[in-house]
């Protein structure tokens, strides 16, 4: 019998803070669940990938020798079936293709990527924003009449979880920005163009080298709201950003050609990238108890650009 490989400490980590004993006792399941799937869809699955925080991923190879990706997931996660329905729709345009799905055991067989190398690679940072955009436009498509996906403004409801959790204050989060990203929120979801199913989370990461197609999209939320919101993770992502010379200049031009090659209003570019940063830095302290400065710092930078 194979010895299951070894779940590494920062899954098991953030398991239990999210799921509690249901979390530890899906982990417990988990060397079953791996064999489980083996034998269901003829798998040789090898070691996980590293820094894995929120879902168990690794490398499978099929019967017939194909690459491929098995993914589980604690099943009681909406976002499991969410992320598989969104892949589903997407059909492999833009995305990598869902070729296998057990919802009950929270399991999903993806399409390999390779090289699989992440969009971070690429150093002409003009070139990954064009990259990234026409990966985006592949993705976007109308919202189908019945759907699993949350709303941009079920989102937003995170600020009212902010205040409620701290006597209607911010707690930890800088009060000016909050309220920005607050009347920014209300006043881009009161104005909102026609909605699309989005990817959710568009950031650098997420974005691989393939072969089907030169670049294609992993790990999708899958929500619905106007194509312009789908920009913001491209705006507080990567965080290596903060290092270079003139993040605010790379910022701005990124502001610039995502607006351009997508057909977008760069005001609303820009302005959703500040109200998801704010947003994103405050899910950093709902889910992992801090919170997330270097998202803060983006929101400031793209508060000193031109509207």
């Amino acid at each position: 019998m194979r010895i299951p490989p070894p779940i590494p400490r920062a899954l098991i980590r953030t398991t239990i803070e999210l799921h509690g004993p249901a979390g530890a006792g899906w982990l417990d399941r988990l060397p079953t669940l791996l064999a489980e799937s083996e034998e269901r869809w003829s798998l040789e699955v090898g070691m996980p990938f590293p820094e894995l925080s929120f879902n168990y991923v690794a490398p499978a190879l099929r019967a017939d020798g194909t690459a491929a990706v098995l993914k589980l997931t604690f099943p009681e996660d909406p976002g499991f079936r969410r992320e598989a329905e969104a892949l589903r729709l997407f059909d492999g345009q833009g995305a990598a293709r869902l070729l296998e799905l057990d919802p009950d055991r929270g399991a999903m067989l993806l399409e390999r990527l390779e090289p699989g190398v992440p969009l971070t690679t690429v150093r002409d940072d003009d070139e990954a924003t064009s990259i990234a955009a026409a990966v985006l436009r592949q993705l976007w498509r109308p919202v189908p009449p019945r759907h699993p996906f949350p709303a941009v403004s079920d989102w937003a409801r995170g600020f009212d979880r902010l205040r409620r959790d701290f006597g209607g204050g911010t707690g930890p989060m800088p009060a000016a920005l909050v309220e920005k990203a607050e009347a920014l929120f209300a006043d881009l979801l009161a104005s909102q163009g026609e909605s699309a199913l989005l990817h959710g989370d568009l950031h650098h990461q997420n974005v691989l080298a393939a072969r089907r197609e030169p670049w294609l999209a992993i790990d999708p939320k899958g929500v619905v709201g106007e194509p312009a919101y789908d920009t913001g993770a491209l705006l507080h992502n990567p965080t290596e950003l903060l290092d270079a010379p003139r993040p605010g200049k790379v910022l701005e031009r990124r502001v610039d050609l995502l607006s351009q090659e997508l057909d977008l209003e760069r005001a609303r570019v820009r302005n959703w990238g500040i109200a998801q940063a704010v947003l994103a830095a405050y899910w950093g302290l709902e889910d992992g108890g801090r919170v997330w400065k270097e998202a803060l710092v983006f929101a400031e930078l793209l508060s000193d650009l031109e509207g």
